[in-house]
């Protein structure tokens, strides 16, 4: 747990008087449930802003206080319509950039687009171009969480914290779990085995990992430019170039490398959106004797219908942080569970405002967690 002392609590309830200013960059008002969080942890009132949609869709945004010369903190979460979202973000930023503001930070506790970071074919790599245009707008540092992929970070030539929420959710295995110590922690494919080992060594668990399931988007299945096109005409490949060509993959029988039979099986991954996935490895597990199946991630996306699917499956428990909104997706579901991660985010908005170290929140954090 990341506690305050009574020190340094006297030293947030008089933290307006160093020039913070916090706002939430949301019009959607479900959306601003974690930034009242953070302001009620910080002992500060959230700043005048109006943020709303004109009629012809146009977003339009109003500081109603001045930020000259103030550490601003934009928090925003993201909607179901990203795209609106993030021109919240940008408007807000540029807004305080154009209003004289000392430093415009940006917390995004889930980071939009951050699965599309790789070249797929002749697509683009989004998340850089999301990272240029925050930096553009004016933003001057970002906290975020959990970030998809680490490299990330390098699209911004601004400092930025990957704070992680699984301090809290290894505190919920070992608090709302009584016997998590039968249990074992599962990767759904091999691209999610890192997480978990990081997962099963903290909790001194043993490790499994589902191998063979149908490949996603992610996958170097897709991976290449194909550029330029494959020639039609095999005389016009010049006769010197001998490339040796790459034996295609094929799909091998879903298996479970690890002992789960008679055990509590725990899948672990960053984000949960699309369930289908996570519903073929809770059905495997069954299968294999696991006896209840928890989902633990970082982000709950959730999107469509993933609530009646998890309720209708056989997950017992999906536990997510409240990165992002999913109050009506737990009206669906009651098996979706929230841990709360405003600690972290307003700890670092403290350190980052008043010039503090921030090693404190990544103290034990290696480099491949």
């Amino acid at each position: 747990m990341f506690c305050v002392s009574s020190t340094e609590l006297g030293a947030i309830m008089n933290i307006t008087k160093g020039g913070l200013v916090l706002f939430s960059a949301n019009s959607n008002s479900s959306c601003m449930e974690l930034s009242r969080r953070i302001a009620e942890r910080l002992g500060v009132e959230m700043g005048k802003v109006q943020v709303y949609q004109e009629p012809n869709r146009e977003t339009r945004v109003q500081i109603q206080e001045s930020v000259r010369g103030k550490d601003v903190f934009i928090i925003q979460t993201v909607s179901k319509d990203v795209n609106t979202t993030i021109m919240e973000l940008l408007i807000m930023v540029y807004a305080c950039k154009t209003s004289c503001a000392k430093s415009i930070i940006g917390v995004i506790p889930y980071f939009p687009y951050s699965k599309q970071c790789k070249m797929r074919k002749r697509g683009s790599i989004v998340s850089k171009l999301l990272a240029s245009m925050m930096c553009k707008a004016g933003l001057t540092h970002l906290i975020t969480m959990d970030l998809h992929q680490k490299e990330i970070q390098g699209f911004f030539n601004i400092p930025v914290d990957n704070l992680r929420a699984s301090p809290f959710l290894l505190q919920y295995i070992q608090e709302e779990i009584p016997d998590y110590r039968n249990a074992v922690i599962v990767a759904k494919s091999p691209a999610s085995a890192k997480r978990a080992q990081s997962f099963a060594e903290r909790l001194r668990l043993g490790i499994a990992v589902i191998h063979g399931e149908a490949q996603d988007a992610e996958s170097d299945m897709v991976d290449g430019r194909h550029s330029p096109p494959t020639a039609k005409n095999v005389a016009a490949i010049h006769p010197s170039l001998e490339i040796p060509m790459l034996i295609p993959k094929e799909k091998p029988p879903i298996t479970v490398v690890g002992d789960v039979g008679g055990r509590i099986a725990i899948i672990v991954d960053d984000i949960i959106d699309d369930v289908d996935s996570f519903l073929a490895a809770a059905e495997t597990l069954k299968e294999r004797g696991s006896y209840k199946i928890f989902v633990m991630a970082t982000h709950g996306l959730l999107s469509s219908d993933a609530p009646r699917l998890i309720e209708e499956s056989a997950i017992d428990e999906v536990v997510v942080t409240n990165t992002i909104p999913h109050e009506i997706q737990k009206l669906q579901c009651p098996k979706i569970k929230t841990v709360d991660i405003s600690m972290i985010l307003s700890e670092a908005i403290r350190r980052i405002h008043n010039g503090e170290s921030m090693s404190y929140l990544f103290r034990n954090i290696g480099l491949d967690d």
